[in-house]
């Protein structure tokens, strides 16, 4: 992933008012366990509105997505459903010949409940006016739990493990 073009797409979701929050591997960079990431996962808030924004303003960066479908269609909630249910997509997948190093998946359903992760977000800076908003670190270890693959796993424990240090139980 390169800096550059997280903090396009951070500017250009901010620009657009979309309500967003970075889970996956660079939320657990931001909680304090360093490692390689290769995509940038999002969850944008499903309200049709905020999702067509969303995938708008990447777009205007550059962002394609995966399948031929347009925001309004991936807005619908009956659409996102039939791709989960049919397809078995999880992630809504987009990638950018600009932004080349930095695909992003985003979520066909909100994990949790958004507004209230939204409300418990952890805003880090990107540079010195922007700011990303991270998932809770709760929430992100029940991802972790939910998702069980082994990089999750290890996620799980190292995140904990820094959780314990922070608190001196260790």
């Amino acid at each position: 992933m390169e800096v550059r073009s997280i903090e396009a797409i951070a500017r250009v979701l901010a620009v657009a008012r979309v309500r967003y929050l970075v889970v996956g591997g660079l939320a657990v960079n931001a909680h304090g366990y360093e490692r390689f990431t290769n995509d940038l996962d999002l969850v944008i808030g499903l309200e049709r509105s905020n999702i067509i924004a969303g995938l708008d303003a990447l777009q205007s960066i550059g962002y394609i997505m995966s399948i031929p479908v347009s925001a309004e269609a991936f807005a619908s909630e009956e659409n996102r459903s039939a791709l989960q249910r049919d397809k078995g997509m999880v992630v809504l997948k987009m990638w950018s010949d600009q932004h080349a190093q930095t695909p992003i998946d985003i979520f066909v359903h909100e994990p949790f409940n958004f507004d209230i992760e939204y409300a418990q977000a952890v805003f880090e800076s990107i540079n010195n006016d922007l700011l990303m908003p991270i998932v809770g670190l709760s929430a992100l270890l029940k991802m972790k739990a939910e998702a069980g693959r082994l990089q999750d796993l290890a996620d799980i424990e190292s995140l904990l493990r820094i959780q314990a240090l922070k608190e001196g139980a260790v």
